[in-house]
C-alpha cells in the first residue's frame, strides 16, 4: 500500500535551501520518517542529487546510537561532506541527541547543506527552536492520514471506508493491516507500550495510574467542554483520588507536548474575545483515541466532531469553540442571557467559517436546531453544516449556509479552503 502524501512533500520541496532547518513534527509512527527518508530521499534522487550527497540518519535505530552525542554526530556529517556541491541532511528523531539545538546551530553555519530532520516531541519546537533559532526553523506538521489520503490506498466501497476510519483512524501502520482484530492489537500496542511508555519516561510520572486514568478522560470527553478544576473533582468524586489542578494541568500538557492531544479554546463570537475556560480537548488520530478506551465507547457523533477539528487543522486552520450569547427573556418577564455553541470557528488568514457537525439531519426539527446558533451571528463570514446522513452532497439553503455530507467535506478540500 503506497501513500503519497503528496502535500507535505510539498511542503517541504518548496522549503528546499531556504536557510532553514526544516522540522518535520508530529504523532510517533504517523509517517515522519517515511516522508523525509523515502517521498523526500526519491524526490532528490530524480531531481538529479547524487545518492552520496543525501546523508541519512535514524537517531532512533540503535546503529547509530553513538551519534546521540551532538559534538560526535556534527563531526560525522561534516566527514562526509567532500565537495562543493550541496548536501542534504536527514536527521530522523533529533530529540534523541540532548544538545540538538547547538547540533543544528552548527549546521546552519555549513553553506553547502540544506537540513530536514523530525521530531516527536513538540517542546522541542516551541520552546528550543522557536527562541534558539530566532526564525531559522521552518515546521512541517505531519499527521495521521486524512480520509483522503486513507482512501487513496485502501480499497473499498466509500461509506465503508469512512466507518472503518472513525474507528481505526488514519496511523499508516495501522491502514495496512486488513483484519480488524489485527488492526486492535496494533493500536492498543501504539497506545500501551509506545506513547504511554515514552511520555511517562520523558516527563518522569510517577503515578502512571492517575496518568492513565486522566487520558481515558479525555478521551471519553471528546466534543465535550472540561477544564483541569473539573477533572480534578472527578477524581475526588468518582476515583476518590485527590489530584492537585497543576498536577492535571502537568498531565495535559504532556499530551499536548505529545501530539495525541489538543486544546480547542472557546471563542465569544459576538464579544471578539477569548474565554479562559472551559476548554475541548480532541485527539491527533481516531484509532488511538479509542485504543485508549480498549474501543468500548464508539459514538459516532463524538468521533465524527473529533475527524471534523482535525481535518480543518490538516488544511491549516486554527480551530476554537465558538459562543453567540443572545439576550432573550424567561416565562416571567424578566431578562436572561443564553450561550449558543458553534462547534468550530475555523480561521485561516482573512478567511473564516462556522462550522456545525450535525451527525443526522432527517427532519426540520434537527435541521433548525442545528441552523439556531448560526442564526444568531451578525457577520457575514460562511456558515456550514456537515452532516453524516441527511443531506445530499452539498448545497445551499435558503439561508445562504452551505450543507455539506461529511464525506464531500473530507474529500474536496477546495469547498471549505
Amino acid at each position: 500500500m503506497d501513500f503519497k502524501r503528496t502535500k507535505n512533500l510539498n511542503q517541504l520541496i518548496e522549503r528546499k535551501h531556504n536557510g532553514m532547518i526544516k522540522v518535520v513534527s508530529g504523532l510517533r509512527r504517523c509517517g515522519k520518517t517515511y516522508l523525509l527518508f523515502k517521498l523526500f530521499a526519491e524526490h532528490l534522487l530524480e531531481s538529479g542529487v547524487a545518492e552520496d550527497h543525501i546523508i541519512k540518519i535514524a537517531l532512533d535505530d540503535i546503529k547509530y546510537s553513538e551519534l546521540r552525542d551532538a559534538l560526535k554526530l556534527y563531526n560525522f556529517i561534516i566527514g562526509k561532506i567532500k565537495d562543493s556541491e550541496k548536501y542534504y541532511i536527514l536527521l530522523d528523531e533529533i530529540q534523541f541527541v540532548p544538545d540538538f539545538v547547538g547540533l543544528l546551530n552548527g549546521l546552519l553555519h555549513i553553506e553547502n547543506a540544506d537540513t530536514y530532520v523530525t521530531g516527536s516531541n513538540s517542546r522541542f519546537l516551541s520552546s528550543d527552536i522557536v527562541t534558539e533559532f530566532r526564525g531559522r526553523g521552518d515546521e512541517v506538521r505531519l499527521r495521521p492520514l486524512t480520509f483522503a489520503e486513507y482512501s487513496e490506498g485502501v480499497a473499498g466501497e466509500s461509506h465503508e471506508l469512512l466507518d472503518n476510519y472513525l474507528i481505526f483512524g488514519g496511523m499508516p501502520g495501522c491502514a495496512v493491516i486488513r483484519e480488524e482484530e489485527r488492526k486492535i492489537q496494533y493500536l492498543m500496542m501504539l497506545y500501551q507500550t509506545i506513547y504511554l511508555r515514552d511520555i511517562i519516561e520523558r516527563v518522569k510520572i510517577r503515578n502512571t495510574e492517575e496518568f492513565r486514568e486522566l487520558t481515558e478522560m479525555l478521551a471519553s470527553g471528546i466534543g465535550g467542554l472540561t477544564n483541569p478544576k473539573k477533572l480534578s473533582d472527578t477524581f475526588l468524586s468518582v476515583k476518590g483520588i485527590k489530584i492537585t489542578h497543576d498536577t492535571v494541568v502537568s498531565y495535559i500538557n504532556s499530551l499536548v507536548d505529545s501530539f495525541l492531544v489538543e486544546r480547542a479554546q472557546r471563542f465569544d463570537i459576538k464579544g471578539k474575545k477569548y474565554i479562559s475556560t472551559p476548554l475541548k480537548y480532541y485527539f491527533g488520530d481516531l484509532g488511538i483515541r479509542n485504543a485508549v478506551l480498549g474501543f468500548r465507547q464508539s459514538e459516532k457523533n463524538h468521533l465524527m466532531e473529533n475527524l471534523i477539528y482535525n481535518e480543518l487543522r490538516y488544511r491549516g486552520f486554527s480551530v476554537d469553540v465558538g459562543v453567540v450569547a443572545k439576550s432573550v427573556k424567561n416565562k416571567n418577564g424578566n431578562g436572561t442571557t443564553v450561550n449558543y455553541e458553534v462547534d468550530f470557528v475555523a480561521n485561516k488568514g482573512f478567511k473564516r467559517f462556522y462550522i456545525q457537525s450535525a451527525y443526522i439531519l432527517d427532519d426540520d426539527e434537527k435541521r433548525l436546531q442545528e441552523e439556531r446558533s448560526l442564526d444568531n451571528i451578525n457577520d457575514n463570514f460562511a456558515k456550514v453544516v456537515i452532516s453524516m446522513y441527511g443531506t445530499v452532497r452539498y448545497y445551499q439553503n435558503d439561508k445562504g449556509y452551505m450543507m455539506l455530507s461529511l464525506e464531500e467535506f473530507l474529500k474536496n478540500e477546495d469547498l471549505i479552503n
